[in-house]
């Protein structure tokens, strides 16, 4: 049942009908097959029952309460003789046109492989179904039984050879699979043997159970037998340790024309698949729905769309559906009065889609609330759970929560959660030019042109005559080149290439923030401002003061649950008078410091009260839809139609007609606009510094450098031991023009080289001095001689 099942939940159906011989057979494979289709979100909607050997009449009268069923996926799970009846008679009530699905259980492939080709009337009347087949791999030594058995048959059978099915070739296993645990019983010292089974004594009654002998090695060849590991006409053979069989698998077949056709294979191992299931035994596991797959089908009509599987049934009852019966906003959906029809702008939209639907749908609106005071739709929603609706149409919000007791359809209408606040124009005034920015970024902005006038000022004093000078002139230079960069007049020229590097991304830097600046400076001028204390959801949670929200609204539960608002805050408010009267007495009054509600309302209330305005963003993204039942097919084929209507223009038609206003005079105008605050150019601030950070870092380690060339060239200054004279000594070198250093180096070398040479020829004088001397004193000792 596992594999109808998988089935089912394949083509996407969620609802079957079964037909089962009334007997422990068909309720326990019915039971059996409830628990799979449960397990895939998936029921059986509707048990019929038919006796043992039931008469034509008694299974025509079943299948037409089957008939009158919504369902139209049909399972047959019963014996050879009555399951052909069945479809006899089906086929005679016309339940064999498209629309319809037939599944057989493995009894109808027995049929087709003994007695195949069945008559032309019995042929007829399985065109298009679906049903399973024991799986067996096509091996030699099937092929050569198979073969066997043909020649064997033919000589016997007046007809032709006998068929031979599935259970043919396993009942030839099981005689092997006996052989094999025999043997096996014998040689594990196993003997035949009987003994009275002393429970059984002194039983009373025509059974003489007391005569009845147990076999004193049934254990023992129980477990020779499940100990079996063999191959045989079915494939390999061996059981679990559930003492169930290994990998069992069937072959997806489907009933057209003479014969069959087969459209995939299914396993307990990999589900549905196109593939032979011992091909996937190597492979890992897989079950996942993405990897279930099965060829065309051609289904009971002759066709080979997939059917829809249900249809509204045909037995008289239209559905119960639920609507609000609104106080406010009766634009949106209300009841007629003196009537028990509705209109409105959801109602309209639910009937054109209707329309859409290729077949029929009766329905009755209920009105859902007592008229006096707007009613939830958290309540109307769980009606449907109940079942005292079969659906509910209107205003209702798709929330996550209402999402996990009934099905929605496609959103016809986006309406996400804003506030509204009293707003007032803003007055320009004097210091206007200051409003773009925020204090703190005319902080850091300030701040930043000086770090980068004098990062500029220390790579460059060294080499650039423009950036040297007395003190108080090279503070000024560094003012004065800092600021200029903003307009871009700066005169003096950079030389070196990090101040170069640290220029240019500064000035790109100044380009995004003088552009930002002007844009929003421009926008203050001349675009006409409103203003309101309240910024948004932001500032009612940081304040304490009262928040309207309309009555019946998901909005109360939102603000509480997942914003955080104490309850005792929220103030319900049951038409647009009194949210406008709220609104206006303020939270000083006994009114309101703003209201929450669904953005669909308050575009229509603020069509005709201008002194209100949206602040702050649309903080939810939610929309309204059609509620069902969970797994309801009605839910999907309405969405399709709701996505028509949103292509074709009719459901911006519908939202013109009801909701369509003219426009306040303050509907060119906006909201104050937020001002540039540090955060949106703290990138910019971050990679200009970085670049004055990295480039200082590079030139520290230059000077560095340099000034320790500079101490070996002169010996009196490396001998110097005090750290306070050689740092005012590297200090001194950093200050000092980097001309003036290199042709002071230059003097040293060259003043070195000649002092070298002077030391050399007094040498060789002095050499020459000692010689004579000597000389002179060994002839003056020869004469005396």
């Amino acid at each position: 049942m596992a594999a109808i099942a998988n089935i089912v939940a394949y083509y996407e159906w969620r609802q079957v009908i079964a037909i089962y011989t009334d007997d422990d057979h068909g309720r326990n494979g019915i039971a059996s097959l409830a628990d799979e289709l449960a397990a895939r979100r998936c029921t059986i909607s509707y048990k019929a029952a038919l006796i043992t050997e039931a008469s034509r009449a008694q299974i025509s009268d079943v299948l037409i309460n089957v008939a009158l069923m919504e369902s139209r996926i049909i399972v047959v799970h019963t014996y050879s003789d009555a399951g052909l009846d069945i479809f006899s008679v089906a086929q005679h009530l016309g339940m064999l046109d498209s629309g319809y699905v037939w599944l057989a259980t493995n009894w109808l492939s027995t049929i087709l492989d003994t007695d195949s080709p069945l008559g032309s009337g019995a042929i007829s009347s399985i065109q298009g179904l679906i049903t399973l087949r024991m799986y067996t791999p096509d091996t030699a030594l099937k092929r050569n039984f198979v073969s066997r058995w043909n020649n064997l048959t033919i000589k016997k059978m007046a007809s032709g050879p006998l068929g031979l099915n599935t259970y043919g070739l396993c009942a030839y296993d099981t005689v092997w699979l006996l052989a094999h645990a025999i043997d096996a019983f014998f040689n594990n010292g196993g003997n035949i043997s009987f003994s009275k089974d002393p429970r059984l004594n002194g039983s009373e009654g025509s059974l003489n159970l007391d005569t009845m002998s147990v076999f004193n090695g049934g254990n023992l060849l129980l477990n020779d037998i499940l100990e079996v590991n063999t191959t045989g006409l079915t494939g390999p053979i061996n059981f679990t340790l559930n003492k169930n069989l290994g990998h069992p698998a069937f072959e997806v077949i489907n009933v057209i024309g003479t014969g069959v056709r087969k459209i995939g294979y299914w396993s307990n191992y990999s589900g549905l698949s196109i593939l032979p299931p011992d091909t996937l035994y190597m492979k890992p596991p897989n079950l996942s729905s993405s990897t279930q797959q099965l060829h065309n089908v051609i289904w009971p009509g002759k066709t080979t769309v997939k059917p829809r599987g249900w249809v509204f049934p045909e037995n008289g009852r239209h559905l119960r559906i639920g609507v609000p019966n609104r106080v406010s906003y009766r634009e949106f959906v209300g009841k007629v009065s003196g009537t028990d029809t509705f209109e409105g702008y959801c109602i309209d939209v639910f009937t054109t889609a209707l329309n859409l639907l290729p077949y029929a749908v009766p329905y009755k609106l209920f009105p859902f609330g007592d008229g006096v005071k707007n009613p939830s739709s958290t309540d109307l929603v769980r009606m449907i759970i109940s079942g005292v609706y079969d659906a509910a149409v209107g205003d209702i919000v798709i929330t996550p929560n209402r999402t996990r007791k009934a099905d929605f359809s496609q959103p016809y209408i986006e309406s996400g959660l804003v506030v509204v606040a009293p707003v007032r124009k803003s007055t320009s005034s004097s210091w206007a030019f200051l409003r773009p920015f925020t204090p703190k970024m005319w902080g850091v902005t300030g701040i930043f042109f000086i770090v980068v006038g004098a990062v500029v000022w220390v790579l460059e004093h060294r080499i650039n005559d423009d950036f040297r000078g007395p003190p108080r002139e090279q503070f000024v230079t560094i003012l004065w080149f800092s600021f200029s960069t903003l307009f871009f007049t700066h005169r003096e020229i950079t030389i070196s290439t990090l101040g170069r590097l640290v220029l240019i991304l500064w000035l790109f830097v100044v380009l995004i923030i003088n552009s930002s600046y002007t844009a929003s400076l421009t926008s203050i001028l001349t675009v006409q401002q409103l203003s309101s204390p309240i910024k948004g959801i932001e500032s009612l949670q940081m304040s304490n003061d009262p928040i309207g929200y309309q009555q019946g609204s998901f909005a109360h539960d939102y603000l509480v649950d997942e914003i955080g608002i104490h309850e005792s805050r929220l103030i319900p408010l049951n038409s647009p008078k009194d949210c406008a009267k709220a609104l206006k007495d303020g939270p000083k009054n006994g009114g309101v410091a703003a209201v929450v509600d669904q953005r669909a309302y308050v575009e229509l209330f603020l069509s005709t009260h201008c002194e209100f305005s949206i602040v702050g963003q649309e903080f939810t993204k939610n929309g309204w839809g059609f509620a069902f039942p969970r797994d309801s097919p009605l839910a999907v084929d309405m969405s399709t139609a709701i996505l028509k209507l949103s292509e074709n223009g009719e459901l911006q038609r519908i939202h013109n007609k009801w909701l369509m206003r003219s426009a306040c005079s303050f509907q060119g105008a906006k909201l104050e606009v937020d001002r540039l605050n540090f955060e949106s150019f703290s990138g910019l601030f971050l990679m200009s510094g970085l670049a004055c950070f990295l480039s200082l870092c590079v030139y520290f380690i230059l000077m560095v450098y340099q000034f320790t060339r500079h101490n070996r060239e002169e010996p009196e200054l490396t001998s110097q031991s005090s750290t306070s004279a050689r740092l005012q000594t590297f200090i001194s070198f950093v200050k000092e023009k980097d001309e003036v250093a290199k042709s002071r180096s230059k003097r040293r070398q060259i003043g070195g080289a000649s002092n070298r040479d002077d030391g050399t020829v007094n040498g060789s004088r002095k050499r020459y001095r000692d010689m004579s001397s000597s000389n002179r004193s060994e002839s003056f000792e020869c004469a005396s001689v």
